[in-house]
């Protein structure tokens, strides 16, 4: 039987992590990714300033300063009649006084490059884990698929599940996470930029009125919008014609028909379903789940990415010595989630009481720029504030540093 020492399912932002921290440490570890490629729909393309620091400290900011990234500065929202910046970056202490708008699969490729440099690390494509393999009650590996379709095993001291919301590896294990009502879906659709938008460059825009709700982001050669919809309401919506979906997006940010008409068909509008949610415990003997397939987060706010690096940032500190030691105990896999489980908790909370205080109001159509939340009205009058929130956006709660073995 193949034998490594951590197996690590999912090539996503937190399996790279992870991946690369552990072979730092000299440990040998195998990260199986299902996919061909890194190339797919909604990756979360945001790489917060917490992540940014962390890529300095791996010796690796060179290198993502070569990517095609742009750089957002401030959060802007219009409700109604009102604007209100609900967080600017250019408050921040330190270097990176934004959020990085990165392709996905250009980061992973720069985590994978730098993992390859590693003799201990190993990433096989292509291969799809239908399974875990145990042992008197304790996770000893995985079974999987090769690109032929070949059932393969593979043995591993440590088999960390980062592979997402719908993970298989947690299901395999009876893990179930806790969900969270949610009231919206998401449309994600790309448009050309307008002729005129000196306003907009390096900000994110939130627009809501007439019970519609949409958020765009300067991507350089494009805007990324993302229009919400209530929970469900996706097919019933789309018996629309496509020109109902245009000429809402029109209204709300002003775009004329040379923008709007580039969304050609239904097609060109991707659902994203909505999920939020959280286990209750994130191991078993032999096995951790990090990052979506632990916590499953909103798109508000973009956060999953860099919750799921910080999540493998401490599970490779945490978990390296015992991984060396040959033996990894439910005690050091308890550590992680303590370690993690606040910064998570807190920010589903933020996530939560954003989805009621302005989503679902906004989607209701009760939402009124003559009457925002205090929140709102203590932003606008109170602008220190919005590099509070501009920290705890991009920093987060408790972010976590490379730990020694890992620096550059």
């Amino acid at each position: 039987m193949e034998r490594t020492t951590c197996c690590v399912v999912g090539g996503g932002p937190a399996g790279m992590m992870l991946g690369l921290l552990l072979a730092r440490a000299g440990i040998e570890v195998t990260v199986l990714e299902k996919h061909r490629d890194f190339l797919r729909d909604f990756r979360g393309d945001t790489v917060h300033p917490s992540t940014l620091r962390l890529l300095d400290e791996l010796g690796l900011g060179a290198r993502f300063a070569t990517l095609p990234y742009r750089r957002l500065e401030e959060m802007r929202m219009q409700i109604g009649d009102a604007t209100v910046t609900a967080a600017d970056f250019r408050r921040l202490p330190g270097k990176h006084r934004y959020i990085a708008m990165v392709p996905q699969w250009d980061f992973l490729h720069l985590l994978a490059g730098a993992a390859m440099d590693e003799p201990s690390f190993t990433l096989r494509m292509c291969t799809s884990v239908t399974g875990l393999l145990t042992d008197a009650g304790r996770v000893t590996g995985v079974r999987y698929l090769a690109e032929d379709g070949s059932p393969h095993e593979l043995a591993a001291g440590l088999t960390v599940g980062c592979d997402g919301r719908d993970s298989v590896v947690s299901a395999a294990a009876g893990l179930r996470q806790e969900p969270f009502e949610v009231p919206m879906d998401v449309w994600s659709v790309r448009v050309p930029l307008p002729p005129d938008r000196t306003d907009e460059v390096g900000r994110v825009f939130a627009r809501f009125g007439g019970g519609q709700a949409a958020v765009t982001m300067d991507r350089g050669e494009y805007y990324q919008t993302s229009y919400l919809i209530k929970k469900g309401r996706d097919e019933e919506l789309r018996a629309h014609d496509i020109q109902w979906l245009r000429d809402r997006l029109g209204g709300l940010f002003g775009w004329d028909r040379g923008v709007t008409d580039t969304i050609r068909t239904w097609d060109d509008v991707k659902l994203l379903e909505v999920t939020m949610g959280r286990l209750p415990r994130w191991y078993r003997d032999g096995l951790l789940c990090i990052g979506d397939a632990a916590h499953t987060m909103s798109p508000v706010g973009g956060v999953g990415v860099n919750l799921a690096v910080q999540d493998a940032v401490a599970a490779a500190r945490i978990l390296a010595e015992p991984l060396r030691g040959g033996r990894v105990g439910l005690r050091d896999l308890a550590r992680v989630q303590k370690r993690r489980q606040l910064p998570t908790a807190l920010t589903q909370k933020s996530q939560l009481s954003e989805h009621e205080m302005l989503l679902r109001p906004a989607l209701d159509d009760t939402l009124r720029g003559g009457s925002l939340p205090l929140p709102m009205r203590l932003l606008r009058r109170v602008p220190p504030l919005r590099g509070v929130t501009a920290y705890f956006g991009g920093m987060g709660i408790r972010p976590e540093h490379a730990p020694a073995f890992a620096r550059a």
